[in-house]
C-alpha cells in the first residue's frame, strides 16, 4: 500500500529511464544548463539490457570513403527503409561521444600500437561511468522510482507521476519536457537485463497521442542456454548442434537465420563449443564474452566438451525496430515537449527493417539520447516557468477507485496470456495471416479485460499492472502492423507473402490504443528500389 506521502519536484527536463539512452539524455540536457531529474524503476548503472553484459559499437574513423561504404551497405540491409543521412549522423555522434567516454576514464582496449579500440563497451564499467558523469552534471537521480503516467495540458507534456519502491511514497515531477528512454518491450522473457523492459513508457507516450513506427519489425529471438538468461549468442558460431538423441544438426559456423527456430519447433536442440578446440581459443572466447559462460559454469558444464540445451528468448522491441515515431533531428515525438531515445524510439531511420543488434542499438542509444536531451532542454527553456494546469494522462492498468472489487486484476494470468501470444514460434516467428489474426483477436480480448478491473494498490501491484498494460498494448500494435505489411522484408515475414514487394517500400505509422489506426509514410531521402 502507498504510504500516502507525496513528493513534488520541478525540473526543466524529466528523463524516464536509466539505461544508456536515459543517461546520455540527462547528461546532454544538463550541458544545455537545464535543471534535470532522471527517474528509473531500477538503479541507474545496473538495470536494463546493457548494464549486465557487453556491447559492440558502430565506430568508424572519420574517413569519408570508409563511412559512405558502410552507410550504403547498411542502407541496403535495411530494406531501403533507413535514411543514409541519419546513419551518417549516428557515426558522427558516436565517434565524438566515445572520445568523451575515454576522456572520462573508460579503459578501452588498445592494439599493438597503443591505439584505443573504441568498438566495444563492457556494460558494468560503462554504466558505472555514466552514472558518475550524470551525477557530476548536476542531474538529480531517483532510483527505484517507476513512472506510472505522464502529465499533460494544452501545451503538451508537463511531467509525470510515479511511486518510490524505497518508501512506498508517491512522486510528482513537473517539467516542460520529458524524454522517454524506458527501453523496448521484451515481455518478461527472462533475457539478461530485459525484465524491466515491458513497454509502459511507450504506452504513456501513446496515451498523449504519440505515434509509433516499425512495430511490425519485431520478430526477434535470441538463443540462450535453456536454464540461463544470457542471450549473447555470438559464441555459438563455434558450436556443433545436435538433437536429443545426438544426431548432428549442424557442424559449426554461423547459423542460417531460421535454423534454430526450425530445429526447436521439432524438438530439443543442444550445443557444444567443440570448434574452439585449443586452450588458446577457449581462453580468447572466455575473455571476450565472459558473461556467456556464467550460467554454464554455475551448472558445472564445460561447454567446450559437454553439450547444453538451448532455447530462444523473445526480445520484442528491444532488439526489434519499433517504437515512438520521431519527427525531427532532435528526436521529438508528435506530442509537444515529448522526446524519445534508445529502444523506446523507433530505429527505422538507421536500421530500417533490420534488427539493430548490439552495435546499432548501442550506438543509437548514445546518439538519440544525446539529441533528445539537447532537444528537450531547448524546448523546456524556451517555455520558461509559467504556471501550467496539468492533469494526469494515464488510462490503463492504473488504480481506479470506481473499479468493481469483484473484478480483480489477475496479474499472473494476464502475463501468462500475453506471453502465450508472443512467445510461441508458430505464432510470432513463423507468421501467417490467419494465425496472427486469431492471436490479435485474443489480445483484443485481454485488452478489454483491463477496463474496470481492480488493481492491487501495493507498489508492486501497481507497477506490474502498468507493465502488463504496456505488454498487451505492444503486442496489439505489433500484430496490427504485421497484418498490414503484406510482404517479407527484414525482420517481418508473412507466410502468404514470401517476397519483398517494391510497392511497399514505406513505413507503417501506428496510432491509437483502443482503436488502432495505420497510415503509410515514405522515408525521406530514400531510393525507390524496383529490382
Amino acid at each position: 500500500m502507498s504510504s500516502g506521502k507525496m513528493t513534488k519536484l520541478e525540473a526543466d527536463v524529466l528523463v524516464i529511464g536509466g539505461g544508456p539512452a536515459g543517461a546520455w539524455a540527462a547528461w546532454s540536457a544538463a550541458q544545455q544548463h537545464a535543471k534535470v531529474i532522471l527517474v528509473d524503476k531500477g538503479y541507474l548503472g545496473s538495470s536494463g539490457a546493457t548494464a549486465p553484459g557487453g556491447t559492440n559499437l558502430l565506430y568508424l574513423p572519420p574517413d569519408p570513403e570508409l563511412r559512405e561504404k558502410a552507410v550504403q551497405q547498411r542502407y541496403k540491409e535495411s530494406g531501403y527503409l533507413a535514411e543514409p543521412a541519419w546513419i551518417h549522423r549516428v557515426l558522427d555522434q558516436v565517434y565524438e561521444s566515445l572520445l568523451l567516454v575515454e576522456k572520462w576514464g573508460y579503459p578501452f582496449r588498445r592494439d599493438e600500437k597503443g591505439v584505443p579500440l573504441r568498438d566495444h563497451l563492457q556494460g558494468p564499467e560503462y554504466m558505472k561511468l555514466m552514472r558518475r558523469q550524470v551525477s557530476r552534471a548536476g542531474v538529480k537521480i531517483l532510483d527505484q522510482s517507476p513512472a506510472l503516467e505522464l502529465l499533460v495540458d494544452e501545451h503538451g507534456v508537463g511531467g509525470a507521476r510515479g511511486i518510490s519502491r524505497l518508501d512506498d511514497s508517491e512522486w510528482e515531477i513537473r517539467a516542460n519536457a520529458v524524454v522517454i528512454a524506458t527501453g523496448g518491450c521484451a515481455f518478461l522473457s527472462k533475457g539478461l537485463g530485459c525484465n524491466v523492459l515491458t513497454g509502459e513508457g511507450v504506452l504513456m507516450a501513446t496515451e498523449l497521442g504519440a505515434e509509433l513506427s516499425g512495430m511490425e519489425f519485431t520478430r526477434q529471438y535470441a538463443p540462450s542456454a535453456a536454464f540461463g538468461t544470457v542471450t549473447r549468442g555470438r559464441l555459438l558460431n563455434w558450436a556443433t548442434y545436435t538433437s536429443e538423441d545426438g544426431t548432428v544438426l549442424q557442424g559449426g559456423g554461423p547459423r542460417a537465420g531460421d535454423f534454430l527456430p526450425k530445429m526447436l519447433s521439432k524438438g530439443p536442440v543442444y550445443a557444444v563449443l567443440n570448434h574452439a578446440d585449443t586452450v588458446e581459443k577457449q581462453q580468447i572466447l572466455r575473455k571476450s564474452h565472459a558473461i556467456f559462460f556464467v550460467p554454464l559454469d554455475r551448472a558445472g558444464i564445460d561447454p567446450f566438451t559437454e553439450r547444453f540445451p538451448l532455447t530462444l528468448r523473445y526480445e520484442g522491441t528491444v532488439r526489434g525496430t519499433g517504437g515512438i515515431r520521431l519527427t525531427d533531428e532532435s528526436c521529438a515525438s508528435t506530442v509537444p515537449g515529448l522526446y524519445a531515445a534508445g529502444d523506446a524510439a523507433t530505429r527505422e531511420r538507421v536500421t530500417g527493417a533490420k534488427s539493430g543488434g548490439g552495435a546499432f542499438n548501442a550506438s543509437w542509444a548514445i546518439s538519440s539520447g544525446t539529441w533528445a536531451g539537447a532537444g528537450a532542454a531547448k524546448h523546456a527553456l524556451a517555455l520558461g516557468h509559467s504556471a501550467r494546469d496539468l492533469r494526469p494522462a494515464g488510462r490503463y492498468g492504473l488504480v481506479d477507485p470506481e473499479a468493481a472489487p469483484e473484478r480483480i486484476f489477475d496479474a499472473g494470468g494476464l502475463v501468462e496470456a500475453v506471453q502465450g501470444e508472443v512467445f510461441p514460434l508458430d505464432i510470432n516467428y513463423f507468421r501467417s495471416e490467419p494465425v496472427i489474426r486469431q492471436s490479435l483477436a485474443r489480445l483484443d480480448g485481454l485488452w478489454a479485460s483491463l477496463r474496470g478491473a481492480a488493481v492491487h494498490p501495493s507498489v508492486q501491484g501497481r507497477v506490474r499492472a502498468r507493465e502488463i498494460a504496456g505488454m498487451i498494448a505492444t503486442a496489439r500494435w505489433m500484430y496490427t502492423a504485421a497484418l498490414a505489411r503484406k510482404e517479407t522484408r527484414g525482420l517481418h515475414t508473412l507466410l502468404e507473402y514470401p517476397d519483398t514487394d517494391p510497392a511497399q517500400q514505406y513505413r507503417l505509422i501506428v496510432s491509437g490504443i483502443d482503436e488502432i489506426e495505420l497510415r503509410k509514410e515514405q522515408a525521406a531521402d530514400q531510393e525507390v528500389v524496383t529490382r
